[in-house]
């Protein structure tokens, strides 16, 4: 039986992981795209230091390279799985859907978004109406230490199952989401599996992507010492949980129960001085995942009438924090438009 043959699009520290995961299984071929890390995969290979696999020296995968094939002109033979697992960040181009675009064949490749977020997928219902869509909703602790040098941390855990997307059978979507946790976890041994009601999940993630990583992003903060310091969780934290949770029932009939609370709390040990994503691209100066972690929800509130007074104040002031990195970064111009009116 053939490989089924898997695309790799964002090889920093989860997309490298799942990339060595999937060859291990024996069950895919792996082409990944690597950028700035490609000249030093190409040349020594990829070293990892994982929880899980153990010291990998000068790793590759079947084919490396620097931008997504061309699968449309027979530059390369079509693939089965496309996985991306770059930041999302739809307020800065190039969008998912126009980076992957290239590599899609209509209703044969399966999109695996390994990303974080709701309403990740709607962009590519429109833009590829006829494939099945996965959510994958990971836990894996990975990181991109130096260009192809990967730390592992946190072993692979992942939930995953199929986005509705209308004009794909909910039984071809599921049975290609399946297909994938097959390649991915063959064996069994990862913490890699399926579940029928990812949507959950995702709004479950959303509860500590929507609260601990803006706050500490405003104050700079670890999340240890946002609980040592309590007005931080009593007056912002506990807020905008309460108000996701509101949220997700009206919007999507999801109900997260009430030990989401304590659960999202505690998700970080007391004795590391953890700063969530977001406030670590802050720091470096990187573009933060602001839209899909913090504006989808609030628009999903307003859609449904939820009032989200605490996730909005966050929100309008995480947006103004993205633009001084845009600004820092060339892609945004300090000056008043002319529909401004506090000219």
């Amino acid at each position: 039986m053939a490989k089924s043959r898997v695309l790799v699009v964002g090889t920093g520290g989860i997309g490298t992981m799942s990339a060595y995961a999937l060859e291990q299984g024996g069950l895919a071929e792996v082409t990944a795209v690597m950028r700035s890390n490609y000249d030093a995969a190409v040349n020594n290979g990829i070293d990892i230091d994982s929880v899980l696999w153990g010291q990998i020296k000068g790793w590759r995968p079947t084919a490396i390279t620097k931008t997504v094939p061309d699968a449309s002109q027979g530059e390369v033979a079509p693939f089965d799985y496309i996985l991306v697992t770059t930041k999302n960040i739809p307020d800065v181009p190039p969008t998912v859907s126009d980076l992957i675009a290239p590599a899609v064949t209509p209703g044969k490749t399966a999109i695996v978004l390994s990303q974080n977020g709701i309403n990740i997928e709607k962009p590519l219902i429109t833009r590829f109406p006829k494939n099945p869509l996965i959510s994958s909703v990971a836990y894996t602790g990975a990181t991109e230490t130096a260009h192809a040098k990967i730390y592992n941390d946190d072993p692979d855990c992942q939930k995953i199952g199929a986005f509705t997307n209308p004009q794909v059978p909910a039984d071809i979507a599921a049975k290609a989401a399946k297909h994938y946790v097959h390649i991915y976890n063959p064996t069994g041994t990862l913490e890699v599996t399926y579940d029928a009601d990812v949507a959950a999940v995702r709004w479950r993630k959303i509860a500590y992507n929507a609260s601990f990583n803006p706050i500490s992003s405003i104050l700079r903060m670890d999340t240890p010492r946002m609980r040592m310091t309590e007005h931080v969780i009593t007056d912002l934290i506990l807020p905008i949980i309460a108000e996701i949770r509101e949220i997700a029932y009206a919007a999507a009939g999801v109900t997260l129960p009430e030990d989401v609370v304590k659960k999202v709390l505690h998700q970080d040990p007391n004795d590391t001085a953890f700063k969530p994503s977001m406030c670590q691209d802050l720091e470096k100066g990187n573009l933060m995942e602001i839209e899909n972690l913090v504006g989808e929800p609030l628009r999903e509130g307003e859609r449904v009438g939820v009032s989200a007074p605490t996730l909005r104040i966050v929100y309008g002031i995480m947006k103004a924090l993205q633009v001084k990195v845009r600004e820092d970064k060339g892609l945004w111009e300090a000056r008043f438009q002319p529909d401004n009116p506090y000219e």
